[in-house]
């Protein structure tokens, strides 16, 4: 008896949008990727065993991939990674009693692109600065200095809270002097949260592609002028998954 299959659904995209014949779906093999169509809209999906684990990194990969993809040729709703449905019916469930919905928004992101700013501190930079303007943190930091951790331990904890507490003030104030200095490129933005204990700042923007170049001129720019304290990352032209929360797309 055959296995069971549903149908891994993507993203939702213009009723016109193709797939192309290298087009490649999570899962091993990989699934072949389809559209399903309703009015206005279609959806991104492959086949997958309904019994079969997803999650592995290339998973994730695909998934990613196949949607940034999209997104440099037309707008794409992505919808949330792991998003199972039991078959076509189940995918028209989704589009028509949202579909003109999702067709606004895929005219909101028409031109648009994602990208990620990631900036992390230089650890010994930032330590020093801390020390510099933190005479209790100077202090506690000259307390524990060569002495063993078991006689130390309080003093290090309280080292440890000073030290968080600054680079919680700094990394604020770096994600607000990058809106500032984007804001005339980007139509949105939403701030991330850290992913490291040294994040300097972690910012997801929306930008019209016809200010891509002019953002990444600014961000250049920046980066040289913080060159020293922090290293800054700048990841794109990406899907929109940070501003499709707004529309509630399944998963």
């Amino acid at each position: 008896m055959a296995d069971e299959t549903g149908l891994f659904i993507y993203g939702v995209v213009p009723a016109d949008v193709e797939a192309t014949p290298d087009a490649a779906g999570v899962g091993d093999p990989p699934g072949e990727v389809a559209v399903i169509r309703h009015g206005d809209l279609g959806a991104l999906v492959s086949e997958v065993p309904l019994d079969a684990p997803l999650g592995r990194s290339a998973d994730l990969r695909a998934y990613q991939e196949l949607l940034d993809g999209t997104a440099a040729v037309a707008p794409v709703l992505p919808v949330r990674f792991g998003t199972v449905v039991t078959g076509p019916d189940a995918v028209l469930d989704l589009l028509r009693p949202h579909h003109d919905r999702f067709a606004a928004a895929l005219a909101e992101f028409e031109g648009r692109a994602q990208y990620v700013v990631h900036g992390r501190f230089d650890e010994r930079t930032l330590l020093r600065g801390v020390l510099d303007e933190n005479p209790a943190a100077a202090r506690l930091a000259e307390q524990v200095r060569g002495r063993p951790e078991s006689a130390s331990r309080e003093h290090r904890i309280r080292l440890g809270e000073l030290i968080s507490q600054a680079v919680e003030l700094r990394r604020e104030t770096e994600n607000q002097r990058l809106l500032e200095a984007t804001a005339d490129h980007v139509v949105s933005t939403q701030l991330r949260p850290p992913s490291h204990e040294l994040d300097a700042a972690h910012l997801a923007l929306l930008v019209d592609t016809d200010r891509e170049a002019a953002l990444v001129d600014v961000l250049e720019e920046y980066a040289q002028h913080r060159r020293g304290l922090l290293r800054l990352r700048l990841l794109g032209p990406l899907a929109p998954y940070d501003f499709v929360a707004a529309h509630q797309l399944a998963g």
